[in-house]
């Protein structure tokens, strides 16, 4: 009778067991060539500087001018606080990565790159679909726009909209560094994102894929929907208007709006809901800045230069201060 296998003998050897697991991770940026790198720099920093004048300078305005003490306002600061942070996540590290040579990044604060910007990215997802459901509150039915959008309302909607940024965040960064990062430590982006991080696993990332896919796709279509129907019965109280200087004031309340709504979303559907085998490393940086950097700058200006209400208060504020001197 044959001899049973030992313990000895059922061990089988684990190829990763003599890897040493990455503690630290290279953020490979965008070119190795320093002069455009110095380029890059100051055209970023130009870029960060103005975000943040232009979102700060948003919400100080809110707060400031007692005119603008609205929800519609409300939501329009939260979205311009919100966009401080987005960049804020990516652009300072991205920066000092420009010109020094140690471009090294941490597992924990790589972690925590990635956990702040699903958090500020996904927050912004919901924000938006709240500020249409706003804009269709306040044009369908505006002698009861102060009650249908009390503090009861509108305060539960931004909150509830980070409590979703948070969660959907958390079950990413989780379930991304649950996985093995034992091969090379090269990611190749500016930031810490969870395709280029999957790209460097040596773990089976289906799983994760999956979970991009569906959570991602879920997100995208419920506030995509949300925008649509709200917008839809925008349109539908639009042309049962019989003033003409009524329907531009609402497309100039609506229009700004939309134009941020469509940007950020087409470029989110473009870069997380594709095929894997259109994954490609140039595009999707380019499609990152645009929406991590490019989009942050863009809203203030969006907001800022087709809304009434908001250059009035920039020029009162502006006389005030001129006068007080």
């Amino acid at each position: 009778m044959p001899a049973l296998p030992s313990a000895m003998d059922l061990h089988v050897e684990n190829p990763l067991e003599n890897v040493t697991e990455v503690t630290m991770f290279i953020l490979m940026g965008f070119t190795d060539d320093f002069e455009l790198q110095v380029f890059l720099f100051l055209l970023f920093l130009a870029i960060y500087l103005f975000t943040l004048v232009g979102n700060l300078g948003l919400v100080i305005l809110v707060i400031a001018d007692s005119r603008l003490h609205n929800p519609m306002y409300y939501f329009l600061s939260a979205l311009s606080f919100l966009d401080a942070c987005y960049s804020t996540v990516v652009s300072p590290k991205m920066l000092v990565n420009f010109l020094a040579e140690n471009k090294a990044i941490s597992l924990v604060g790589c972690a925590a790159q990635l956990f702040l910007f699903g958090t500020f990215g996904t927050t912004e997802c919901f924000l938006l679909a709240a500020m249409a459901y706003d804009r269709y509150v306040a044009i369908y039915n505006p002698l009861l726009y102060a009650v249908s959008m009390s503090p009861r309302v509108y305060v539960p909607l931004i909150t509830g909209s980070y409590v979703c940024g948070i969660l959907h965040a958390t079950v990413h960064t989780v379930a991304t560094f649950s996985l093995s990062f034992c091969g090379s430590n090269e990611i190749r982006h500016f930031f810490c994102d969870i395709s280029p991080l999957l790209a460097i696993s040596c773990s089976d990332t289906h799983t994760n894929q999956l979970l991009l896919f569906y959570f991602v796709g879920s997100i995208e279509t419920v506030t995509v929907l949300i925008v649509l129907i709200s917008y839809g019965s925008i349109l539908l109280a639009i042309l049962k208007m019989h003033s003409v200087g009524g329907r531009q004031k609402v497309f100039s309340t609506c229009g700004s709006h939309l134009t941020g709504v469509s940007i950020y979303h087409g470029t989110i559907l473009f870069m997380y809901l594709r095929p894997s085998s259109s994954y490609a490393l140039e595009h999707d940086m380019i499609l990152s800045v645009f929406y991590t950097i490019m989009i942050p700058m863009l809203n203030p200006i969006i907001y800022s230069l087709r809304n009434k209400d908001v250059k009035e208060a920039i020029r009162r504020l502006c006389k005030e201060k001129i006068f007080r001197e």
